[in-house]
């Protein structure tokens, strides 16, 4: 069996297969996105947490559920999130064995900032000469390679 010849890097990333460009660039972005959520005090999962919050309190383990996250990835981003003052934790007066989390004020003004600036990516807009185009294909490409759910 022969193997195709790997491309060339003498030519740079212009010749590398579309995986490997969409890897790239989904680390440069994710990199310079990083450096916003620290300049907030939160992370990714933390971020995707509030966005799920944004509709209403929920229990941690339907937080967890809702992030697609494990249940214990989940207690350490809420940990995280409630030392910053974004969510709060409480007993679920119904079974006092569930933790509900809600998001608080500062909660929901950080997310707000965030959704802007993450609506308004200059620095990723400014590069792209169609971004809407490339906002559908990415959504094409995620619902086509996304692993059906419960």
């Amino acid at each position: 069996m022969t193997h195709p010849e790997p491309p060339s890097t003498a030519d740079g990333f212009e010749s590398w297969p579309t995986g490997r460009l969409l890897s790239t660039a989904a680390r440069l972005v994710e990199h310079a996105w990083e450096e916003v959520l620290r300049e907030h005090d939160v992370t990714h999962a933390g971020l995707i947490a509030l966005h799920t919050l944004t509709s209403g309190a929920r229990s941690q383990r339907d937080l967890a559920r809702a992030c697609q996250v494990t249940d214990q990835t989940m207690s350490r981003t809420v940990e995280r999130l409630a030392r910053g003052g974004f969510v709060q934790r409480e007993t679920d007066p119904a079974d006092e064995r569930r933790v509900r989390v809600t998001i608080t004020d500062a909660g929901r003004d950080t997310y707000a900032q965030l959704l802007a600036r993450e609506q308004d990516d200059a620095a990723l807009t400014a590069v792209v000469s169609d971004p809407a185009g490339l906002r559908r294909m990415l959504v094409e490409l995620i619902r086509a390679r996304r692993a059906p759910g419960p």
